[in-house]
């Protein structure tokens, strides 16, 4: 009896340890709210970019040229996808990895939020990064006829040409990696 005694309480010791670990591992996910808090002042960075932009380019809107004002709508359009791409990151990956929002935000929630899985959200990154890169690209090809820029060079289009694809198939294999994932659950 006294051998079955204190099994059970090297059993009572090592679930309250094993307690302990599981509780202290749990409550680390707050070691990432932080970073999400810096998050707020990349976005908060981006903004003060995209309204630096914007103060530029207004007073000189009625002298720019068609392409030279495509190019920067591009660039306001990038700065928009990176914010864009800096909330989904921050909303989802806050409810996902540390706690969901205690409060009733009504009907001004967006539609995706609580709702983005981390598959959703590799896809959503994924996506917004091909876009971000497509914009770069576009930007650059319509630079080659711009007599008040350097010409990018064949290597440095043919590189942005390879990356942009390499974002692009990365997409496609996730997609797919998700598809066979979710099929095999079936």
């Amino acid at each position: 009896m006294t051998v079955s005694l204190q099994m059970e309480a090297v059993m009572g010791e090592r679930r309250t340890a094993e307690s302990v670990l599981e509780r202290g591992l749990f409550a680390s996910r707050w070691l990432m709210a932080p970073m999400y808090l810096g998050l707020v002042v990349a976005l908060l960075m981006l903004l003060v970019i995209f309204f630096r932009e914007l103060a530029y380019y207004v007073p000189q809107m009625l002298t720019l040229s068609p392409e030279k004002t495509i190019l920067v709508v591009l660039t306001l359009i990038d700065l928009t996808l990176a914010a864009n791409l800096l909330l989904i990151v921050m909303f989802s990956g806050y409810e996902s990895f540390v706690s969901k929002f205690d409060f009733d935000p009504g009907t001004d929630r967006p539609g995706w939020m609580g709702k983005v899985d981390f598959g959703g959200l590799k896809m959503k990154l994924i996506a917004s990064i091909v876009a971000i890169s497509a914009i770069h690209l576009l930007k650059r090809f319509m630079e080659i006829g711009d007599p008040d820029l350097p010409a990018p060079s064949e290597g440095h289009l043919f590189w942005l040409t390879v990356i942009h694809m390499t974002f692009v198939l990365s997409g496609v294999l996730m997609a797919l990696m998700d598809w066979l994932q979710a099929r095999s659950a079936k």
